[in-house]
């Protein structure tokens, strides 16, 4: 068979991650992304193609899945992500891949749980009942979100805003994400049936974080504090869906209580590395803020 790996939503934070980590070490890669024009800059990095992979056209995922021996599924932050996490699953098991890795979430094992956590249980839930190989990979809250979300303010206001009061996150940055699964979808043996909690090596609150912001930048970031309300209204003006922001609010409300504090060996156990911490995040990012 085959070693090409796929990697579905490509362009996405994780997915890119791990191209480009697949793509340094020499794999051959097959970059699944729902329009080819926005994968073109993945095209430039060696040993990688692009293909589409269009969830309402499921012959795509058929082209998609041909001739590849592992793959990485990781579905979009959308209202039927359960459903195409299915449809990710079905087209694995038809094109007789040795081993998937399922991108999920961390605490998506606690049960009533979060919406969010609830959508991420049905979709391995899903993945386990099948006879596939696989693991599962439960990352915490993304570094680079201060990139995505909160670098205008930073930038414009020297502040960014979250209602999780004095509550600490243990984020991970993406890069370790993608070396993580990069690692076990090149070597799967050992892996099979494995669920791992993928942290940053310490947990940090929003004061924290402005701290490490403000040495990194040179100037003072603040974290603003706001109540649940301000932060639903501000979600709400932005476009969100009802759905969206209500599952982001949970989302914080379990960081602000400190359920979403917990560090695990996890990275460090699987690429023989410690991951990286905020600082060294801030310092290779601090061009956005």
């Amino acid at each position: 068979m085959s070693d090409t790996i796929l990697v579905t939503g490509a362009t996405g934070t994780v997915g890119s991650a791990t191209v480009k980590a697949l793509s340094a070490v020499g794999a051959r890669v097959r970059a699944g992304v729902r329009s080819t024009i926005k994968g073109e800059n993945l095209k430039r990095l060696p040993g990688v193609e692009v293909v589409e992979l269009d969830f309402a056209r499921p012959e795509t995922l058929a082209v998609a899945f041909t001739g590849v021996s592992t793959a990485l599924l990781i579905t979009p932050f959308a209202a039927d992500q359960v459903e195409m996490a299915r449809k990710l699953v079905d087209a694995a098991q038809a094109a007789g891949l040795r081993h998937v890795v399922r991108l999920s979430a961390s605490g998506a094992e606690v049960e009533p749980g979060i919406q969010l956590g609830q959508w991420h249980r049905m979709a391995e839930e899903y993945l386990k009942a099948t006879e596939l190989n696989y693991t599962i990979l439960r990352p915490g809250t993304f570094m680079q979100n201060f990139v995505h979300q909160h670098a205008p303010s930073i930038v414009q206001e020297n502040s960014f805003y979250l209602p999780m009061g004095n509550g600490r996150v243990a984020y991970i940055d993406v890069r370790d994400i993608g070396d993580v699964a990069a690692e076990i979808l090149q070597r799967p043996e050992g892996h099979d049936a494995k669920a791992y909690t993928l942290t940053g090596p310490q947990a940090l609150s929003g004061y924290e974080v402005a701290q490490v912001l403000s040495t990194a930048t040179g100037r003072t970031i603040s974290y603003i504090d706001v109540p649940e309300e301000a932060a639903r209204a501000s979600m709400q003006q932005g476009g969100l869906p009802d759905w969206m922001t209500e599952s982001l609010l949970e989302l914080n409300a379990i960081s602000r209580t400190g359920y979403a504090s917990g560090v695990t060996s996890d990275v460090q156990q699987i690429i023989g590395r410690a991951p990286y911490s905020f600082q060294d995040f801030a310092l290779a990012y601090k061009e956005c803020f």
